[in-house]
């Protein structure tokens, strides 16, 4: 009796025609795998059952190879089970004499992937496969698409350097005022709890006058540093302009810990600042408002009221700190500068 032998009659066609297919034997071990196929799964496929390699997806009730040899010139949706998984569409055909039968799989709509995921050319489908076609005009689109994002980001990042230039001070990198203006109101409307300082610059006229302005801006830059070596990555600090500065901390922060931020800035600020080999002696008052004790006030009274106390703080003594306190100025709690 004659013993039907596919794989002479079939391999080499198939291998061609549908370079992603499989022959199965009765018993469901792959015989064959497709050239195509063979390259995606660098594992040895010759020998494995398929069942073992591929899970069914729909229909799920498919578990043996009996009950795949009954889905003969059925539609199959699958899925590698190792990683990558990527999906797979697949018609199975009996062979004659029960030789088992062969498997066509395609990648469906999850070409595109696939293409990428393992580095498929034109040479790896069948010359007559519409995905071929498709292949070229996504190589095409994809250019045309690289070229706007290039294109995109390019814009996207000179409209970010411009929004960075508009809400950021030139001299010392710290926010400027219109970026306070942005920031205030919306810690207030978010109502989380907040701590509002303002710092003036004390003495820092006379190191202008004396030393130049060159001096002048080392300072602010200095100071620039300072601050921001006493905030935390959440908080901000600003430049309003001149030798005016704003910290803005995030969060309820008990008044003691406070006092020791304030009196540690205004410690690191006195201590003189080497310009060209002349010293650059300033102080800072700093007005403290809590955002939480006066969370119905709009930003620009609450700057207001920060510099009430602050202004308190250079009318006895400057080199200070002071909590603002509503009706009590002259109860005013005052921090001991350097």
């Amino acid at each position: 009796m004659t013993i039907f032998n596919p794989l002479p009659t079939l391999g080499a066609p198939l291998d061609v025609l549908c370079p992603m297919h499989v022959v199965l034997s009765s018993t469901g071990h792959i015989r064959h795998a497709g050239p195509t196929l063979a390259k995606i799964r660098t594992d040895a496929l010759v020998g494995k059952r398929f069942l073992e390699v591929f899970e069914l997806r729909r229909p799920r009730n498919v578990h043996t190879m009996r009950q795949l040899l009954d889905m003969h010139g059925s539609k199959l949706h699958m899925r590698f089970r190792d990683a990558p998984h990527t999906a797979l569409q697949g018609v199975v055909v009996t062979l004659p004499e029960g030789e088992g039968a062969v498997v066509n799989l395609s990648f469906g709509i999850s070409i595109l992937e696939a293409v990428g995921t393992y580095d498929l050319t034109s040479a790896d489908f069948a010359a007559t496969d519409m995905a071929i076609e498709m292949l070229y005009l996504v190589e095409a689109k994809s250019a045309a698409m690289e070229a706007s994002r290039t294109l995109n980001h390019r814009l996207q990042a000179a409209k970010v350097a411009a929004e960075e230039q508009a809400y950021t001070d030139t001299l010392t990198g710290l926010k400027n005022r219109r970026a306070l203006d942005h920031i205030l109101p919306r810690m207030i409307e978010a109502g989380k709890g907040f701590t509002l300082m303002q710092m003036d610059l004390d003495r820092f006229k006379a190191v202008n006058d004396t030393l130049g302005h060159a001096a002048g801006d080392f300072v602010l830059q200095q100071v620039a540093r300072i601050l921001v070596d006493e905030i935390r990555d959440s908080d901000d600090a600003a430049r309003l302009g001149g030798d005016e500065f704003v910290l803005l901390f995030q969060g309820t922060i008990p008044t003691d810990v406070l006092k020791t931020i304030a009196a540690r800035i205004i410690e690191r600020i006195e201590v003189p600042m080497d310009f060209k080999g002349q010293a650059c002696t300033i102080s800072a008052s700093l007005g403290i408002i809590s955002g939480d004790r006066y969370c119905q006030q709009t930003a620009e009274e609450l700057l207001i009221k920060a510099d009430q106390a602050l202004y308190f703080c250079k009318e006895n003594g400057r080199g200070q700190f002071a909590f603002y306190d509503e009706g009590k100025m002259s109860n005013v709690i005052k921090g001991e500068g350097g």
